[in-house]
């Protein structure tokens, strides 16, 4: 079975209370890595419809910070799915209502296994790619993933393909 990445993709909103600040008045970079993973998982879960866990967080880039009292918008999609792992790609938007400005906060990749009911990884669908944007996340996702097992020992540099066709 094959999904495309629209269907599980999630947009999830928050408001920034101010017990999710710190003493600048910006949200906390671990409030916005909790609700993340939340989105994350959502969309993981919703494309294999099994329980899922996070097996891996990279690139959390933050671009700029998002003030008390504005929306966090995220939006997660799947970019690629593996054997028993999928790949999810985020971009996180503030929003300023009073000023009325939307603006880019940050972009992130998480890593999700699927499993059965007994915690052992299970297939997930595969992922067809069908927008511009979707075909650029799912081409580079291979690339992410052999760089994510060399930096976690579970690769040999020299047996990551697609890095080494970067290179060579």
């Amino acid at each position: 079975m094959v999904k495309s990445p629209k269907d599980s993709q999630v947009i999830m909103t928050e408001l920034v209370l101010p017990n999710d600040t710190n003493v600048f008045g910006n949200l906390m970079g671990g409030r916005l890595m909790y609700w993340m993973d939340i989105a994350a998982a959502l969309c993981a879960g919703k494309h294999c419809n099994t329980p899922v866990v996070t097996a891996s967080v990279d690139n959390i880039s933050f671009e700029n910070p998002i003030k008390l009292g504005n929306a966090v918008h995220i939006h997660a999609t799947l970019s690629r799915a593996f054997t028993t792992s999928m790949e999810v790609h985020m971009k996180v938007w503030g929003e300023d209502f009073i000023n009325q400005k939307k603006y880019k906060s940050n972009e992130a990749y998480y890593t999700f296994v699927s499993l059965d009911m007994n915690r052992c990884p299970i297939p997930v669908p595969g992922v067809l790619p069908e927008t511009e944007e979707e075909i650029k996340l799912f081409d580079g996702a291979l690339r992410r993933r052999q760089l994510r097992l060399i930096l976690g020992g579970k690769m040999k540099p020299e047996d990551a393909e697609e890095l080494r066709a970067l290179f060579f």
